[in-house]
């Protein structure tokens, strides 16, 4: 009786956690409503910043899409303005701030 109930428990837990595989972030994908600005740098492609909820968005030339949490207006403001943007983003930014992907880099267009 007891090795039924191990082998029940093992086969719900088997079927839930496909269930958790299962549920991709494609499922549920952030919209991102801020306007990204075209910069230039050999790393990253835009930037977008909103005041009011302090989130600031980096589109990198590969195609992926950044979310940064809690970045303060002058830390965008110095971002803009470094002469190196990929610099200041690996110094100031990439470990500093809590992160969200918006969307994954893209794939290699094969060229023929």
């Amino acid at each position: 009786m007891q090795r039924i109930c191990f082998m029940l428990l093992v086969a719900i837990l088997i079927v839930a956690g496909a269930a958790l595989l299962a549920e991709s972030p494609k499922s549920n994908p952030i919209v991102s409503h801020i306007p990204r600005e075209p910069v230039n740098s050999t790393a990253i492609a835009k930037v977008g910043y909103s005041k009011r909820r302090h989130m600031l968005e980096i589109e990198f030339v590969n195609g992926a899409i950044y979310r940064y949490l809690d970045v303060t207006p002058s830390v965008y403001r110095n971002l803009m303005s470094a002469e190196s943007k990929a610099r200041f983003y690996d110094f100031n930014i990439r470990t500093h701030y809590r992160s969200v992907l918006v969307r994954a880099r893209q794939k290699e267009q094969s060229q023929n």
